[in-house]
């Protein structure tokens, strides 16, 4: 069997576990940093990455990592190395920005084709700081490639890749030929642990930063995002107590308060 070629695509975000006072809103310029917080891969990205790792140890294959990010986001994106992909490319260019979903996803084909072979690329299923979830399946609308998204589990037989897909009422098992794209979900699993002397020694290991020009770009096709408005919503607390003389009257107290406050509707 020939070497399996894995591209996982990442991408660094802001972590979303930081605390409400941590996140700073500039609302005239459509902005947001973060105080005393250092920004993560994106969560549902390590899921792709265990998701690729776990194949390389079934079937063999070579790993190679995608990300539009700025050269100092090599200490963050310096763990994919320690974790076992054996290539880390970020893509760093002034025009790569601020991008729309469909803009990151032709910079993303372009630095594919670029790549050369593939057999399987697999993303997030969605980026926890915008969370628009369309990056994975343009990609694969842009390379022509077959798509399954919201896997939960993946396997290679026989040149197929097998993917148990996330529904609502359990999954559904889906089986494409390679080469494909896939998006995992959260249920694939957490990525490894990885120790400070491995993170350590992965900031040491070669990176490489292509620019626009590396990957022959029609820099008139990006488009930034346009944001209509940005800011940091005001969080209220407030307790109300329900008073009536039996349980009953309590209830229907309790029933049209919540009507007044439109979180029921009235039914008539």
């Amino acid at each position: 069997m020939k070497t399996l070629n894995i591209i996982a695509c990442v991408k660094k975000i802001p972590d979303p576990e930081a605390p409400p006072k941590a996140v700073n809103v500039d609302r005239e310029q459509k902005k947001v940093s973060f105080t005393g917080v250092a920004p993560v891969i994106n969560p549902f990205d390590e899921n792709a990455l265990e998701a690729a790792l776990r194949l390389k140890e079934a079937c063999g294959g070579h790993i190679t990592v995608l990300s539009m990010d700025e050269k100092n986001a090599r200490p963050v994106l310096s763990k994919v190395l320690a974790e076992g992909a054996d290539r880390l490319i970020i893509l760093d260019d002034e025009h790569f920005r601020d991008l729309d979903s469909l803009s990151v996803a032709y910079v993303l084909s372009r630095a594919i084709l670029e790549i050369g072979e593939w057999d399987l690329i697999i993303t997030g299923r969605q980026a926890g700081d915008w969370d628009s979830g369309q990056t994975g399946a343009l990609i694969a609308e842009l390379l022509q490639a077959p798509v399954v998204t919201l896997a939960r589990s993946v396997l290679i037989e026989d040149g197929n890749i097998i993917v148990e897909r996330v529904k609502p009422d359990g999954y559904e098992r889906i089986r494409a030929k390679l080469p494909a794209l896939i998006t995992t979900s959260n249920e694939v699993g957490e990525l490894r642990y990885t120790s400070v002397k491995q993170l350590v020694e992965a900031r040491k290991m070669p990176c490489e930063f292509w620019s626009a020009d590396d990957i022959e770009i029609d820099l008139e096709a990006l488009k930034k995002m346009q944001i209509v408005d940005m800011y940091k919503p005001v969080l209220q607390k407030e307790c109300v107590f329900v008073d009536g003389g039996s349980p009953q009257e309590k209830g229907k107290n309790l029933a049209e308060l919540l009507v007044e406050d439109d979180v029921i509707s009235k039914r008539i």
